[in-house]
């Protein structure tokens, strides 16, 4: 079979995920390959990637440094076992990012994903306070609308119906914060909205109900990515950090999306000036390039681990592929183009366009909202008569087949997350695109 072929039979085996299968393979949507914002079709369009991928690549595509890397690392070292012995990169690795993270963070665990990532560190939580004689903090709270993955314990702190629905009571002990979207208040905001930070307060309500002493962590994302790029009310995250440490809570920020660049800083913890006691992430640290996550974690939850036999392991946990050779590679090339490039003060030195250029588009045909900050953004539509997700999914096809255009789609809501390597000429193309799809659906 050739590698273009897209017969029926040729699609057919492949279940894809978080995909409608059955219009997809009626009418394909296909990238064969890629460089810089561009992916190319198998028949040779070129379409201009407004989302990163799946908000990864954030260097470009096929950066060559990053492709060099993993090239260099699969001839030299193909694989390493993770448990009991390791390589030396993976140790380069760590330390390159705790140097980047926020506060003590001090200490990575590495996985595969960012589902891999939230389960790590929720289990990371539960260990740390059995450790300390609190055994009995086994709670923990997520917010409706966040997205933390597919494992049970990402879904379980996650707010996302669809993704809950079909599979049963998941884990016990958990509960929810409110969202912090309100459209009528927040509406075309750029940035952080002035109103929402007292949503925060909601935390100890949740608090008194289920005694602060039986919560473990608190689990959140900077900006919901997943649901369609919803902002943090100005204070908000300040607050959560407030009430967590009073009552010796764990903070964790999910900042698979946010980390690296996308906000304009290093971390999202950066932007906002807290120190959360872990952050997971995965995406952007290879540049999508080779699957890779991990977990930062503050030095007194790393020590308190660092107890028992040291014969033993201190954490009974882990993943096959941790800290993956190629995987590491492709991360430690990406940390260098990250900083050779600047690219996180790239994206700060280009929010403010962006906010316009995007902010621009309301007057477009079907436009509810649009929440730009540092480079990423979430576009609503209004829905159908005939069934929410009708809209969003022409305009994801249409993007695609007429107007040689990448954006991700939720439901009605569009995300636009671009390379951190695109120029402002190149965020106006694809605005205009964006437009031009727009003005052509109904």
């Amino acid at each position: 079979m050739a590698a273009n072929d897209i017969s029926t039979n040729a699609l057919a085996p492949y279940w894809m995920p978080f995909t409608a299968n059955r219009a997809f393979k009626a009418r394909p949507r296909l990238f064969a390959s890629a460089d810089g914002l561009y992916f190319r079709t198998p028949e040779g369009r070129r379409v201009i990637d407004a989302t990163s991928g799946l908000y990864c690549v954030n260097a470009g595509h096929c950066q060559p440094r990053i492709v060099a890397a993993i090239q260099e690392a699969a001839g030299r070292l193909d694989y390493s076992p993770a448990f009991q012995f390791a390589h030396p990169q993976a140790f380069d690795l760590a330390a390159r990012l705790a140097a980047l993270a926020p506060g003590d963070l001090d200490h990575v665990f590495f996985a595969s994903s960012g589902s891999e990532a939230i389960d790590t560190a929720m289990k990371l939580a539960l260990s740390y306070h059995r450790l300390r004689g609190e055994g009995h903090r086994t709670r923990f709270i997520g917010r409706e609308r966040g997205y933390h993955g597919v494992g049970f314990g990402g879904i379980s702190v996650g707010g996302m119906p669809a993704n809950r629905k079909m599979y049963g009571a998941m884990l016990g002990g958990v509960d929810h914060l409110a969202t912090t979207y309100n459209r009528e208040r927040q509406a075309f905001s750029a940035g952080e909205p002035e109103w929402g930070a007292e949503l925060a307060e909601e935390l100890n309500r949740i608090l008194a109900l289920h005694d602060p002493s039986t919560v473990a962590a608190v689990v959140v994302e900077p900006v919901a990515g997943s649901t369609g790029c919803i902002p943090p009310p100005k204070g908000y995250l300040e607050r959560l950090r407030e009430i967590t440490a009073q009552h010796g809570i764990l903070l964790i920020l999910d900042e698979v999306i946010t980390a690296f660049g996308r906000l304009g800083h290093g971390f999202a913890a950066d932007r906002y000036g807290i120190v959360p006691d872990m952050i997971t992430f995965a995406k952007g640290v290879t540049n999508g390039a080779v699957p890779l996550s991990g977990v930062m974690i503050r030095k007194g939850i790393h020590d308190a681990h660092m107890t028992g036999p040291e014969h033993l392991p201190e954490l009974f946990h882990g993943y096959t592929y941790s800290a993956h050779p190629l995987a590491v590679a492709a991360a430690l090339a990406t940390l260098d183009v990250h900083r050779d490039l600047d690219l996180a003060k790239r994206a700060a030195d280009m929010e403010r366009d962006f906010a316009n250029l995007m902010l621009g588009l309301r007057e477009s045909p079907n436009v509810a909202d649009i929440r730009p900050i540092g480079l990423m953004c979430g576009i609503d539509l209004a829905a159908r008569a005939d069934g929410p997700g009708k809209r969003g999914y022409e305009v994801m096809e249409r993007a695609y087949h007429e107007h040689d255009l990448y954006i991700r789609v939720v439901a009605d809501t569009l995300v636009v997350a671009p390379p951190l390597v695109a120029t402002v000429s190149e965020l106006d193309e694809i605005r205009g695109r964006i437009a031009a799809v727009l003005s052509a659906v109904s």
